[in-house]
């Protein structure tokens, strides 16, 4: 692997809402390559298989439910 393209693979552990807060953070284009990858796979609505990660989408709803429940 490149050197110049680890930065945007660097892994972040934490919290949902932690990885929620930094997406927010995010510059667009980085929020379009962020994902989440979760500590066991959950179902998705619309999928028949259960998941281990997060898409940006999904990420983007967390923030904003996290803000609408800060006000």
């Amino acid at each position: 692997m490149s050197p110049s393209i680890w930065p945007t693979m660097l892994p972040l552990i934490g919290t949902i809402r932690d990885c929620a807060t930094h997406f927010a953070l995010y510059k667009p284009h980085a929020q379009t390559q962020a994902r989440v990858l979760l500590t066991h796979p959950v179902h998705r609505e619309g999928r028949k298989t259960r998941t281990w990660l997060l898409e940006p989408n999904e990420i983007e709803a967390l923030v904003v439910r996290m803000r609408s429940e800060a006000h």
